[in-house]
């Protein structure tokens, strides 16, 4: 896989994990964080650390399924549909279960609102979430990731 699109599905994991990041809330259904800072930074980068694996794997079994190489960068068609069929949905999960959850502080709840904000760009144009991260509407929440602690989830590939 080029390292363009490496970088390209960690930027788009990035936020599945970010969103994933609280792990569940044990049944319970309150709104309020109750995980601490630190909590939420260490089971976030855990949870992005899998969460990374999970999407890369979800595009190796979506370019199986269409036939093109590892050698070949699939065409812009091929990555949008991607990004439509494995991507989104599990982001749009993670954000709805992260909300859910609760984030522990005002900084963790910027980076839950920019994960929205970037989805709903992603699924209004899915070719957004194809460009390099710089240029993706990822970019601010892996930037955001990162000084929050979440080095996992705003991780940089290339």
């Amino acid at each position: 896989m080029s390292k363009r699109l490496v970088a390209l599905f960690a930027a788009l994991a990035v936020l599945a994990l970010i969103v994933a990041g609280c792990g569940s809330s044990g049944g319970s259904t309150e709104t309020t964080s109750s995980l601490t800072k630190a909590e939420f930074v260490k089971k976030g980068n855990a949870i992005c650390a899998k969460g990374n694996e999970e999407i890369e794997e979800g595009f190796e079994e979506f370019r199986k399924e269409q036939g093109f190489s590892k050698k070949k960068e699939p065409s812009k068609a091929q990555l949008e549909e991607a990004v439509e069929t494995v991507v989104i949905p599990k982001i749009r999960k993670e954000i709805e279960s992260i909300r859910a959850l609760g984030p522990p502080d005002e900084e963790a709840e910027a980076v839950v609102d920019a994960a929205e904000e970037a989805l709903e760009k992603g699924e209004e144009n899915p070719s957004l979430l194809t460009q390099e991260e710089s240029k993706s509407p990822f970019a601010k929440v892996n930037k955001l990731s990162r000084e929050y602690g979440l080095t996992k989830c705003g991780e940089e590939e290339g």
